[in-house]
């Protein structure tokens, strides 16, 4: 995919990756927060109930590993804008921005986020969910760069010259 021409998508998703982030997975996102030096993160998750959970697991884990989470913004699947959820958002300017959710939203809000607001890949992780090739491909992985994030096994992937690579180390090392 070319870089952005329109912060809309042109046709949603066809499948749904709407899953909740397993314990690994959790676990290998709170180490790779501490990996970057993370103090404090920003969550930002769809609306639904497993985007939620997970979004919930993220900032427990968070607290408990003594990182501070300044808020958590929601944004829905479907909408005519994501500008106001987007705004908030990156407003926050944590160290790290972590986004969870369906396909649809996170692609409409990432494309948002690219378009209007100073947010960047390079200092954002996201779960399973997003990391799926064809919700990444949504956005276009030359826009991606530097978005980084866990599988539910909890190995870890990361866009890097407009590639997914998934590097071999796990949660218990490489």
């Amino acid at each position: 995919m070319d870089p952005l021409t329109s912060p809309l998508l042109k046709r949603p998703a066809r499948y749904d990756a709407d899953l909740t982030a397993t314990d690994a997975e959790v676990t290998a996102l709170v180490r790779l927060a501490r990996d970057r030096r993370a103090h404090t993160i920003m969550l930002g998750s769809g609306r639904t109930p497993h985007a939620r959970e997970t979004a919930r697991l993220v900032e427990s884990a968070w607290d408990r590993a003594g990182g501070v989470a300044l808020g958590t913004i929601t944004w829905p699947e479907t909408g005519a804008s994501w500008l106001r959820h987007a705004s908030r958002f990156a407003a926050a300017d944590p160290d790290l921005w972590v986004m969870t959710g369906p396909a649809n939203g996170w692609a409409q809000m990432t494309r948002r986020l690219l378009w209007s607001t100073p947010w960047r890949p390079e200092r954002t992780l996201a779960t399973a969910a997003v990391g799926d090739p064809r919700t990444l491909g949504l956005v276009g992985l030359i826009n991606l760069n530097g978005l980084a994030g866990a599988t539910a096994h909890g190995t870890t992937w990361l866009v890097e010259d407009d590639s997914l690579q998934h590097p071999t180390h796990t949660q218990d090392g490489p």
